[in-house]
Order: structure tokens, then sequence, then C-alpha cells
């Protein structure tokens, strides 16, 4: 069996940081607060669905000296989102429960994207822009099953990356009511005036759209790729920087720390996206060292023969 370089080695790994970090991040909200799943349990549809099952009232609320299903099931939740969480520490491509392990991770995220979508008032950007962090379970799987710089790999990751950036363009460009949490960012770290906030963002949200269409372009996806991870980061980190402060317990790093943490997808498969579509003698420089346990006359590294009919080149 051929091992991986030490470059997709090294990519296998970013996108299990990116996968641990998405899914810590939520499993702190789950533990510190609780997750969004209210607006979805605490409605009529849900509590006839509990009737048709035979649940009464009581036991689906609550009372006042215990805990209802709907808390129940709200507490469940933050442990299955740690136990997730330690699987893409620990998932090895030959075990299948382990991939149905982080099959289950992505189910977990999507169900809570559409929390947050319906809390939203059903906004579709907001849906939208939750997919890179969907996808990065399913991405973990992929990487692990079919490789690097698989095609089906490679298309996920682009996908991801389009779905985070088209659903935060539509709200940079006001096609949707831009939250105010963006103009709040942009005015307290930039020190900048409404209006110019606002400018600012709608340019950002032009750019988000078209490293959309440039990570198309083989001229200019690489370029598209890094631009992508480094916005990401940036967007990300700001939620700590524009909240914390010296006046908070912990400076507010309980607070706002996982603001940033969990939108790693964001930054992190741009960035995958950017080394994986390195020239192919890129690749083979940096595996030369690998040990791929072919034989002496056999080529060592990923190169373009090998690659042919599985990656996107």
């Amino acid at each position: 069996m051929v091992k991986p370089s030490k470059a997709d080695s090294a990519l296998v790994l970013l996108l299990r940081v990116g996968a641990f970090l998405c899914l810590a991040g939520w499993t702190w909200v789950h533990f510190y607060w609780e997750g969004p799943y209210g607006v979805l349990l605490w409605q009529e549809a849900s509590h006839a669905l509990a009737e048709r099952l035979g649940i009464d009232w009581d036991r689906f609320v609550g009372t006042g000296a215990d805990d209802g299903l709907v808390q129940q099931w709200i507490g469940w939740t933050g442990w299955l989102y740690l136990a997730v969480t330690i699987l893409t520490v620990t998932a090895r491509e030959k075990s299948d429960l382990q991939m149905v392990g982080l099959m289950g991770g992505a189910v977990l995220l999507g169900i809570l994207a559409y929390a947050r979508f319906v809390g939203a008032q059903r906004q579709i950007p907001m849906l939208v822009e939750h997919g890179g962090q969907v996808l990065a379970p399913v991405l973990l799987i992929l990487v692990l099953r079919l490789g690097a710089r698989h095609r089906l790999t490679i298309a996920a990751a682009m996908v991801a990356m389009i779905m985070t950036f088209i659903g935060h363009g539509c709200y940079a460009l006001n096609l949707w009511p831009m939250p105010a949490k963006f103009l709040a960012m942009t005015t307290d770290i930039l020190g900048v005036e409404h209006a110019a906030a606002i400018t600012l963002l709608w340019w950002a949200g032009i750019l988000d759209f078209l490293v959309c269409f440039g990570i198309f372009l083989k001229v200019s996806r690489r370029s598209c790729a890094l631009y992508a991870a480094i916005w990401g980061f940036l967007t990300a980190i700001a939620r700590p920087v524009a909240g914390m402060s010296l006046s908070l317990n912990y400076w507010g790093a309980d607070l706002f720390i996982h603001e940033a943490v969990l939108r790693a997808p964001h930054y992190v498969i741009p960035l995958y996206l950017f080394l994986v579509w390195r020239r192919p003698d890129e690749i083979e420089t940096l595996g030369e060292e690998s040990d791929t346990g072919t034989g002496p006359d056999e080529p060592q590294t990923v190169g373009p023969s090998k690659m042919s009919g599985l990656s996107i080149n």
C-alpha cells in the first residue's frame, strides 16, 4: 500500500483540525449556553408530534421538579457534539463505525444550521453560509477514504467554500437585511463611521462573490483561495477582537473565543484548496523525502501520472 506523501499528510491534518475546531466551538456553545433548538421544539407542531407518540404535555416540557424531554434532548446534544469532536482526532480511514460517527456530526451541524435558519426568519443566506461548517466532517471522511487530491474531495471543498462566501456576500451586499453585528464589528475594529462601514462591507460582498467564481478558473483559483483563507480568518477573529474587553471576566474570552473557533472551516477549507492546487513540481519537491513503501525504481511522490483521474488539475 502506498503511503501518502508528507504534503498529503499535511492536507489531511489541516482538514482534521478544521473539523475539530468547528465541532469543539459548538460543543462549548452547547455546554456553556445551549443549542439554538428552542425555535424548532417549542412550537405546536412539535407538541402535536409528541401527542401522536403518546407523550403528554408535562413530560414534553417538564415540570417545576423535572426537565422535560425538550431540555433533556438539548442536554444530550452537547454530549453528542463532544463525542464527535473527539472522533475528529481519533478517526482512521479503515473504521466504518468512525466514518458513520463523523457523518452523524455533519447531521448534527445540519440540524443546528436549520434551527438558526428558522430563528433568522428563514433567511436563505443564514442556511447557506453554514455549508462550510456542515461539510467539515464530510470533508474529513472524504480525505481519509479517498485522499487529499481526489476529485470528489476537492469538489466538496469548493462547494463548502462557495456556500460560506455566498452566504456572507448576500448579507454584506444587503441583498438580505445586513446583520447589525456586521456593522458593529466594522465600526468598532476599524474606527469608521456607519456610512463608511456599509461601503466597506459592500465591497467585501463583491469580493465574496468574485472569489466564488474565480476558483473555477485555473489562472485565478489559488489567488482566490488564498484571499478567502485570509478573509475567512480575519472575519472569524473579528468576533473576539470586537467583543472582548479588559472590563469583562476572563476578558470575555468565555463569551467570544468560541465564535472564532467554530468558524475554522471558513479559513481552513480555502487554505486546503490553496495548498492542494500547487504546481506538480512543488508537490514533488515536498514529497521527495517521504517513504511511500514502493520499490527503488518506482516514483515516490504523488506526481501528475498518479493523480490523473483523481484530482482536479
